[in-house]
């Protein structure tokens, strides 16, 4: 039975891998902001462990996770959560620049650097999901095109330093997928949000667990676009 530690497993993309995880019988960890989350989420994914720890607030991870259980090996750590705000550059405020980095970027390098230990025991898989807008940049996306663009350089690296310890890297770039973020990115736009026109987050689940389960001790992937057929 393999173990993993999943953040965003609230809703959307994280709850679907979450899900599949779970039915296949493996042992999951679920990252909650807060206490009242970490019990709904126990709740909703019978036999799950929760972990407290606020992704807006990195600084804090370490002395969050060192007051809790963890567990010894993990074999795998998906980066799932993120935060969006749009807007043009002449009205991004520092403090809506500096929440995006934080949550979208200096989080998942933190929680990594934390859970690296027991990564390396498992030779385990650290999985990125990542965006399109980290590939490329539109007007009103630059301060989370900035966090996504970040988090590949993140991926990158720590693929290369890892490999001597058999950890594998892999980052997902999704195009617009049918989740609560995408919601609030077409309310932002003003524009009418139609879930079936997106990428159904089971099929970003499904890339994920492609790429976990890839088999052959000699290969891994580094790198998948999914984008809607629409």
């Amino acid at each position: 039975m393999a173990t993993h530690l999943i953040t965003g497993a609230g809703s959307g993309i994280g709850a679907a891998v979450a899900q599949r995880l779970l039915e296949r019988g493996d042992e999951l960890w679920l990252l909650a902001r807060d206490a009242g989350r970490a019990r709904e989420l126990a709740q909703r994914f019978g036999g799950a462990r929760t972990v407290v720890g606020d992704l807006e607030e990195p600084e804090r991870l370490s002395w969050a996770l060192s007051q809790q259980e963890l567990p010894g090996r993990l074999d795998s750590l998906h980066h799932i959560a993120g935060v969006v705000e749009l807007g043009g550059i002449d009205e991004l405020t520092p403090k809506i620049w500096n929440s995006t980095l934080a949550a979208n970027l200096v989080a998942p390098a933190e929680l990594t650097r934390l859970l690296l230990p027991q990564l390396r025991v498992a030779r385990g898989h650290v999985l990125f999901v990542n965006s399109g807008a980290g590939l490329r940049a539109n007007p009103q996306w630059a301060a989370y095109a900035a966090s996504k663009h970040g988090l590949k350089a993140l991926a990158d690296a720590l693929r290369e330093e890892e490999r001597g310890h058999g950890v594998k890297v892999t980052s997902v770039y999704p195009g617009r997928t049918a989740t609560p973020m995408q919601e609030k990115v077409h309310s932002q736009e003003g524009k009418e949000y139609d879930p079936g026109r997106w990428i159904q987050p089971g099929a970003v689940a499904t890339t994920l667990l492609t790429a976990l389960d890839l088999p052959g001790g000699g290969a891994e992937v580094t790198d998948l676009s999914v984008k809607p057929v629409a």
